[in-house]
């Protein structure tokens, strides 16, 4: 089971991560999402459990646990919906064939 902790300090490692997490029975995997370009903790992280009762556990003992003045935020963690199409990603260009606005003759 994978589990969703929110509003962590932006102190928290993989590894206190982890540490908190096994004191309720063995974790597969714990990793703060952190932001691409400056490496900081985006305050959230998502922990891997084998065992869905240590993950039930877990998530009633620190569900809403103070940890350096924020109450966590710990749940199973929801799939993640499918990107979109489009938008602002790659694609051709800027429309009608014009590269950075230069129209070539």
């Amino acid at each position: 089971m994978e589990l969703y902790v929110g509003n962590l300090p932006w102190s928290v490692t993989d590894e206190s991560l982890t540490a908190l997490f096994a004191a309720h029975g063995k974790i597969d995997r714990a990793k703060v999402v952190t932001d691409r370009e400056t490496g900081r903790s985006r305050g959230f992280a998502f922990v891997t459990v084998s065992d869905d009762a240590v993950a039930n556990a877990a998530i009633n003992a620190l569900n809403g646990k103070d940890m350096e003045g924020r109450a966590l935020t710990v749940r199973k963690a929801e799939p993640r919906p499918p990107r979109q199409e489009g938008g602002m990603g790659g694609g051709g260009g800027h429309g009608g064939g014009d590269r950075g606005g230069y129209r070539r003759s």
